[in-house]
């Protein structure tokens, strides 16, 4: 089943985060990588920010989490992860539809560069990547990251913003 996600599921999502995000070591850049990935701090911010959480939850627990943002004119999905132990059962896909249906806005998503499994499973679903021109320019209108993580990411967006 998907949910929202509720005040009382924090620590759920902050722990799924932060297993996850283990798949990073390595990987991105070492002077982006830190531990906690997401310090429960930064996990605030972005919920303080509009940041909605939304999770697979099966034999009742959540297996895997996705923020959807609402950001001017476009909808921003963010902060998407499942349990390393879950990881390749279609629990990614079914939140990322699940959040499609939620918006008739563009969407457009962030992520690493170098997390080329990232890439290719946003790609199988229908985004595509941006040019290098343009991710800078999107990076700069709707997100707030630091320019090295500017430097070090990607942005793949849907149908609607190629078509916009």
């Amino acid at each position: 089943m998907i949910r929202r996600c509720t005040e009382d599921d924090f620590e759920t999502v902050y722990s799924i985060i932060n297993d996850a995000a283990t798949a990073y070591k390595g990987v991105i850049p070492a002077d982006r990588w830190h531990e906690p990935y997401m310090p429960k701090e930064e996990l605030r911010h972005e919920i303080d920010a509009g940041v909605l959480f939304w999770g697979y939850e099966e034999g009742g627990g959540l297996l895997g989490i996705m923020g959807i943002q609402d950001v001017q004119d476009v909808t921003l999905f963010r902060h998407a992860y499942v349990r390393t132990a879950m990881r390749n059962r279609g629990i990614g896909g079914r939140l990322l539809a699940s959040l499609y249906d939620q918006t008739k806005r563009p969407v457009l998503i962030g992520t690493w560069a170098a997390a080329d499994w990232a890439i290719r499973f946003y790609e199988k679903h229908g985004f595509r990547l941006v040019t290098a021109d343009e991710k800078n320019r999107l990076l700069g209108k709707y997100w707030y990251i630091p320019e090295r993580q500017t430097e070090t990411s990607v942005v793949l967006a849907d149908k609607k913003w190629f078509k916009k």
